[in-house]
């Protein structure tokens, strides 16, 4: 303690004079130091906390040098010199007394410092206590806290695990979460394993850290001795406190595990609707033990990683369920096509319980032609995927009955209609003529189509478009004006559904030119141009499904035209009439039709003069000749006229009515195709080539 060189002076035998009673009830003993004295005088309630008798003390701080160790004496005279020093008026501290039977106790002392008008510290007076029960409650609290911050903790673990699996929708989502190093962070394991049942085995489809699989768990049966075996077959979990218990336990898998340094561990069954789907193991390098609540919070634990499997596992099956029903309803192949490079390509939205009505179709058509189909019917549902197979049948049939594609839109639309559903569809039915590279475009609610140059520039091909299929037939409004382009050698037809264009916070036409970009810098085969537009979009997610069809024309090696020449001839018009015959003629001159050629200018003069007669307006004729399999020569005739041509019996003067009987009889094929608000009467010849 300070000492100030106080001289021995005799204490007073009635200090205190008055103890204060409520410091004697809390045990608490007074003191009075006289600094300039240097008497440290004490109450018997002080002699008390510091365990002296009255007779072993003269009043001198330096007589409690029995009770205070020096490093205690030491710390405490260095905070009351600083408090005096420093001005202070009160100082308090913890120290530690050694008692008569040689134990140390804790002691709290709490001094006030009296000062005179200058400044100068005159005296101090205090109490001191037993601070023993102070400390013990205060410890008691302290390992309260740190209790309770480990249930926080270990709260958190389930929580945090929860949280993360929560956006787990796979199995592979729920084993990655798992597997992770910050998932075993949280789990506070050291290592992890799980495995599923599966076909009455144990598969292992879990071990972090990643790839430390002991050999030979991979697949193992019920009744093998493992522990995760053990707890799926007792649906009991099983908590090992040592390595002892662990080698005993399992003599088998312990030696695999030794390096791991493994002290504690504890497997749990993955339980849901009372089966057991599997098991977990968590492996701890740090604990020896598990407390009762520590077995709370890991089986509460297994319980939210067995929920989350079994979610992750509907979503599967129901993903599975909902692609396979999708696939079912497409094509299952798609047809070779002469004279094109086609691709088609289906991705499925990424709910896995969603089942998209999007479809695409090719059909093989007589002539030369295809036809190329795109459509979504409302809906993500099994209801719409029905529709839509249905929908596709029935188009399909209608094409290759010859309909024109107007009429086929319109017969579907009708069919829509009459299944009594409240779904609707968009479509795009493109058939398209490889021989001429002719394509009529035909659409109902459904987006432009893309065409790609051989040089990689990409446009959209406007199409006149009618009311979606479904629709036109409720509101009577089955008119579908059809749009006609040519498609030449080495151009690509996109035809696309809306999933690969709409993304969200984007518009429809910002969507529309960034696919352009992708077609355009894309591969130059069609597959592999497929290909990249699905990975973009898979890349870029989405709810809805996308199906895409590309449709090639090929280059001149494989089927070309030879040449073309057209004349317009006008009503009225004489002249042109006669510059028309002329031109074929010439045609088939220089294209050395041989012993044809007579029934070619025939059959060409009799479309014009039909076309003349019967229509209002001007025609357009035009001559091809084709090379592929067999060289022809092919004549069409466009008029503005919507109305068909028909056959019937010659008239009374034996004169009129036999152009079409000469068209069916002279031609090796020939037929009528719409062309925007009229039609094409088109007929072929095939023509040997000259020696």
């Amino acid at each position: 303690m300070v000492d100030r060189g106080a001289s021995a002076l005799s204490l007073p035998d009635d200090w205190p004079a008055h103890p204060d009673p409520i410091l004697a009830l809390n045990r608490m003993g007074s003191f009075d130091w006289d600094l300039d004295s240097g008497l440290f005088q004490m109450d018997a309630q002080a002699h008390e906390v510091f365990d002296v008798l009255p007779e072993e003390y003269n009043g001198h701080p330096e007589t409690l040098a029995m009770r205070v160790p020096p490093p205690e004496a030491i710390r405490l005279d260095t905070l009351v010199s600083q408090a005096l020093k420093d001005g202070s008026e009160n100082y308090g501290a913890y120290f530690r007394i050694r008692c008569r039977d040689g134990t140390l106790r804790w002691t709290h002392t709490q001094g006030y410092i009296r000062r005179d008008e200058t400044g100068r510290p005159r005296r101090i007076i205090g109490i001191v206590r037993d601070a023993t029960q102070e400390l013990s409650e205060r410890a008691a609290r302290r390992e309260q806290a740190a209790h309770f911050q480990a249930r926080r903790h270990q709260t958190s673990v389930v929580q945090l695990t929860t949280a993360a699996l929560a956006h787990a929708r796979t199995v592979q989502d729920v084993i990655d979460v798992l597997e992770d190093t910050h998932g075993l962070t949280h789990l506070g394991a050291t290592s992890l394993v799980m495995g599923l049942v599966e076909a009455g085995r144990i598969n292992m489809v879990a071990a972090g850290p990643q790839d430390s699989y002991v050999p030979g768990t991979r697949i193992t049966r019920m009744d093998a001795q493992y522990p995760m075996n053990e707890v799926v077959r007792t649906l009991v979990p099983h908590f090992i406190e040592s390595p002892e218990e662990f080698a005993e336990s399992y003599p088998l898998l312990w030696p695999h595990i030794t390096d791991l340094k493994i002290t504690s561990a504890a497997y749990l069954p993955l339980i849901v609707q009372a089966r057991p789907i599997g098991a977990i193991g968590l492996l701890y390098n740090d604990r020896h033990g598990f407390s009762e609540e520590d077995r709370n919070v890991l089986l509460a634990l297994g319980s939210s990683i067995a929920q989350s499997l079994q979610r992750a596992m509907f979503y599967e099956q129901e993903k599975d369920l909902a692609k396979g029903l999708q696939q079912a309803m497409l094509p299952r192949s798609i047809p070779s096509v002469p004279g094109a490079d086609i691709a088609v390509r289906y991705r499925s939205a990424s709910l896995g319980r969603d089942i998209g009505g999007d479809w695409y179709d090719v059909i093989p058509l007589p002539g030369g032609r295809v036809g190329a189909v795109i459509g979504d019917v409302q809906g993500h549902d099994t209801h719409a995927a029905a529709v839509m197979g249905q929908l596709r049948i029935v188009l399909r049939a209608y094409a290759a009955e010859g309909h024109t594609p107007a009429t086929v839109m319109a017969r579907a639309s009708v069919f829509l209609k009459e299944l009594d559903t409240e779904r609707f569809a968009t479509c795009l039915y493109a058939e398209a003529d490889l021989s001429t590279g002719v394509v009529q475009l035909v659409r109902a609610g459904h987006m432009d189509p893309l065409v790609r140059q051989p040089d990689g520039t990409c446009r959209r091909q406007p199409v006149e478009g009618g009311l979606p299929l479904g629709l036109s037939a409720d509101f009577g409004r089955l008119e579908y004006p059809v749009s006609t382009f040519e498609l030449d050698p080495g151009q690509t037809l996109v035809l696309y559904t809306d999933g690969l264009v709409e993304q969200p916070g984007v518009s429809l036409g910002e969507g529309v030119r960034t696919l352009r970009e992708l077609v355009g810098t894309g591969p130059d085969d069609v597959h592999d141009l497929a290909d990249r537009l699905i990975e973009v979009a898979e890349e870029r997610g989405g709810d809805d499904d996308v199906a895409l069809l590309l449709l090639r024309r090929r280059g001149l090696t494989t089927h070309q035209t030879g040449g073309r020449f057209q004349q317009h001839v006008a009503a009225g018009d004489p002249e042109a009439l006669a510059l028309a015959r002329h031109m074929v003629r010439a045609a088939v001159d220089a294209w050395g039709a041989g012993e044809r050629a007579d029934e070619i200018e025939l059959v060409a003069d009799e479309m014009i003069t039909n076309a003349l007669l019967h229509t209002e307006g001007s025609a357009v004729v035009t001559l091809r000749v084709l090379t592929g399999s067999d060289r022809r020569l092919r004549a069409e005739v466009e008029d503005s006229s919507s109305a068909l041509p028909r056959r019937r019996e010659a008239g009374e003067s034996g004169v009129s009515g036999r152009g079409l009987l000469l068209v069916d009889r002279l031609t090796d094929v020939w037929g009528v195709e719409a062309r925007g608000g009229g039609k094409v009467v088109w007929c072929e010849f095939i023509v040997p080539e000259r020696d």
